[in-house]
């Protein structure tokens, strides 16, 4: 059972041990190929139970969000039109599922979906919503101390007394670049002084983006380990600062959980049954893990047993994979295996999981898959040619393990989009030539499954 402890009057997580969950032989066989940059499929059989962490984190999400959602409509334009709900829609992708299809040689059963958070409002990915309500869990504790019992929270967050209580916080977080951009973006709009301390993988649109808003980007030599940890270092010290940890945090988790509760209603509106009978399969990118982790442990509050959630992590850096297959969670390194952790994926670029995603929800996960840059990229021209959904390559992780996935003819497959209405104009066009050009070239690679 995990502990935990508080921070300017929040949560925080502290893992408990975990155990070893595959056999010697298996886990050899499994690593030896990761090792190798194979591409491989892990369906797991009977999975861990998980710790006890209570579903009420979601609701209680669901309800902080709700109550900035007017100082949201008012400061974020992008969100006016959902009176500042922070949500993506969902797209049915026929002409996409018939091209890969033809690609892979077979036919995918059930319907092919998408879940467009590479159009979320503010930040433009998966993140927005854990980063952006972290920030806002911590606006609300300062505000409970100006004024007790507030209803309009747009007036207490804009009013001086807040401001000047919030510029001497200081918050920091460590990021490849999507969840440096949800709180350097909400962070300095509160008045919150931001630190994004950012790896070398993270894109320099994104580190300049971050400074337009206001927030000050420290760049780092090394891949995002290195940047989480100076970022913690950073606010140890600060009694004052605040570090969203991308690696432990409830908030983070409790954010990107609440994504689940609207993909429900959105469902139901387009008429997709979700039983026995109809199960969903959920295919996510999967970089430290929060993200994939929170939004699996949302889906499976709302839909229990019928919901089937499948991690997909770059060749290059598998982090989750190994970490829990091996049950060394956060202590195993991609680098212990002969990885570089280097990945045109630069969102998924992460050497360590999150032992908080690893000990509450990896026990949630039905399968994890790998795939490599040249499936990615591709696969970035394939979304654009067929749907017309331009994307990072990171938000293409989880389309093609669809087709790697044993399911019935009545499943819906919806794929986790993350990434890509920020993109510069010269860094898309570029982008998409690349795309094109490894299409064009493309062979599907072999790969190698584990039951």
């Amino acid at each position: 059972m995990s502990t935990q402890t508080k921070v300017h009057g929040l949560p925080l997580y502290h893992a408990p041990a975990y155990t070893e969950e595959v056999s010697h032989m298996s886990l050899a066989r499994l690593l030896d190929t990761v090792s190798s940059s194979v591409p491989v499929d892990w369906l797991r059989g009977t999975r861990p139970n998980a710790i006890d962490l209570s579903f009420d984190l979601v609701d209680e999400a669901a309800s902080r969000l709700d109550r900035c959602a007017p100082w949201l409509a008012k400061h974020f334009p992008d969100t006016a039109a959902t009176h500042g709900i922070i949500e993506s829609p969902i797209q049915r992708a026929p002409k996409l599922r018939e091209h890969v299809d033809s690609i892979v040689g077979h036919r995918l059963k059930g319907d092919l979906w998408l879940k467009r958070d590479d159009a979320l409002p503010i930040s433009g990915s998966i993140k927005a919503r854990g980063g952006i309500h972290e920030v806002l869990q911590l606006a609300m504790s300062i505000a409970d101390e100006i004024a007790p019992g507030a209803k309009d929270l747009t007036s207490v967050f804009d009013d001086a007394a807040f401001r000047s209580r919030a510029a001497r916080t200081m918050i920091a977080v460590g990021s490849t670049g999507n969840l440096g951009l949800s709180i350097g973006t909400v962070g300095p709009e509160l008045g919150f002084p931001t630190r994004v301390h950012m790896s070398v993988d993270a894109k320099a649109w994104k580190k300049q983006l971050l400074r337009d808003k206001g927030a000050c980007v420290i760049e780092h030599e090394g891949l995002f380990s290195e940047a989480i940890a100076a970022a913690r270092e950073e606010t140890a010290s600060d009694a004052h600062a605040y570090f969203v940890d991308d690696e432990y945090s409830l908030g983070l988790l409790a954010g990107y959980a609440v994504a689940a509760l609207r993909l429900r209603g959105q469902l139901a509106a387009a008429s997709v049954v979700v039983d026995e009978y109809h199960p969903l399969h959920v295919y996510l990118p999967c970089g430290v893990g929060g993200g994939p982790g929170g939004v699996s442990f949302g889906l499976r509050y709302v839909f229990g047993e019928h919901v089937h959630c499948h991690f997909v992590e770059p060749v290059a850096s598998p982090c989750m994979l190994i970490g829990v297959a091996t049950g060394k969670g956060h202590g195993a390194s991609c680098y212990d295996y002969g990885l570089s952790g280097r990945t045109l994926a630069d969102g998924l670029a992460v050497q360590r999981p999150s032992q908080l995603v690893v000990d509450a929800v990896s026990g949630m996960v039905d399968s994890f898959h790998t795939v490599d840059d040249q499936t990615l990229l591709a696969a970035v021209d394939w979304f654009w040619e067929s749907e017309g959904v331009f994307v990072e390559p990171s938000a293409t992780a989880g389309l093609t393990a669809a087709w790697q996935v044993d399911s019935v003819r009545q499943a819906t497959h919806l794929v986790w989009l993350t990434g890509g209405s920020l993109v510069p104009k010269a860094q898309r066009e570029a982008l998409l030539s690349s795309a094109r050009n490894a299409a064009k070239s493309y062979v599907v690679p072999i790969r190698c499954r584990f039951d």
